[in-house]
């Protein structure tokens, strides 16, 4: 059974907007799903429909089988949600607003607080504890909104920019804790965010939305595939050969001492290179570096929406 499933799912607000536009969707439990795109794209009202928070215009979401709008209940016993902004007391430690909210959940006082307890030290809280929440910093009460979505230990955890206001070392916490929630345990994680380049680090499968519609989804090969075929090779080197001059892209001049330039050329394989490479030998230049670059999130993302905009 999929664990979670989108089919033609739309939602017009009675203002007449079309906030998400016949999106379909499979993903299988254990997947890291990252649902992409601007303010705006439709990313925050998909994860309301799919969590019972709203109902559907047309088509149907399910997350193992479960209706949210009719069974809500039923499906935030199986959801964990991360908000951007996450909102508990601020007058209770964070001890106290984990305990609380793990019994709202279902567990007794007492797993609530041994649970609440594991996790503040997984998420590096546990000397805070008995700090109340108001004296949290951004970063803090992020990695707290986290252990709350995980007390009751669910089966989906929708996630909308984990990772605001976290420094590095604390975001690279957070994302091997959510590496190991879908490998070790087969949570499957549904990942809002518009920072593509987080996203390729982290996630398994993605869906690139633009206003309210589903661009692509895939894995990364999947949508380098469909969409930027071939690669960039990047080379540095002390001049260009004549042959190539109307191809290459210049990155930078030659510095001080007038010993490199860095060019851009795009090739359909790795079998093109070492061509490319002899080129500039056979020319008498020196060559200090070569690299070849596969087409990123980013440069799939935007490929799309340029055709988009060009579309008439």
């Amino acid at each position: 059974m999929n664990a979670v499933s989108l089919e033609h799912l739309s939602k017009t607000y009675p203002d007449g907007k079309q906030a998400v536009d016949g999106i379909s969707i499979a993903l299988k439990p254990g997947e890291i799903f990252g649902f992409l795109g601007s303010n705006g794209a439709g990313k925050t009202t998909t994860v309301k429909l799919l969590n019972g928070m709203l109902t559907p215009t047309r088509g149907s979401c399910r997350i193992f089988g479960l209706d949210p709008a009719a069974s809500p209940g039923q499906v935030h016993a199986l959801s964990g949600v991360v908000t951007e902004h996450a909102q508990m007391y601020d007058n209770l430690t964070g001890l106290q607003n984990l305990v609380f909210y793990g019994t709202v959940f279902g567990l007794t006082a007492a797993d609530s607080h041994e649970r609440s307890l594991q996790l503040l030290t997984q998420l590096e809280l546990l000397e805070a504890k008995d700090t109340r929440l108001g004296a949290y910093s951004t970063g803090m009460r992020q990695r707290l909104s986290l252990a709350r979505a995980l007390l009751h230990q669910p089966q989906v955890l929708f996630l909308d920019e984990p990772t605001s206001g976290l420094d590095p070392e604390s975001a690279q916490n957070v994302h091997s804790m959510i590496r190991s929630l879908a490998a070790k345990q087969g949570i499957t994680v549904f990942l809002c965010t518009h920072q593509l380049r987080y996203a390729q680090e982290i996630c398994t499968r993605y869906g690139l939305m633009e206003e309210g519609r589903l661009l692509a989804e895939g894995t990364l090969e999947e949508l380098r595939a469909r969409v930027c075929s071939g690669m960039t090779v990047r080379i540095a080197a002390s001049g260009i050969p004549q042959a190539l001059s109307g191809q290459l892209s210049q990155e930078t001049s030659p510095g001080a001492e007038g010993l490199s330039h860095s060019f851009r050329l795009p090739v359909r394989s790795e079998a093109d290179i070492p061509r490319l490479v002899r080129q500039f030998v056979e020319d008498g230049h020196d060559i200090y570096h070569v690299s070849a670059q596969l087409p990123s999130l980013e440069d799939i993302y935007f490929t799309l929406t340029r055709k988009k905009e060009e579309t008439p």
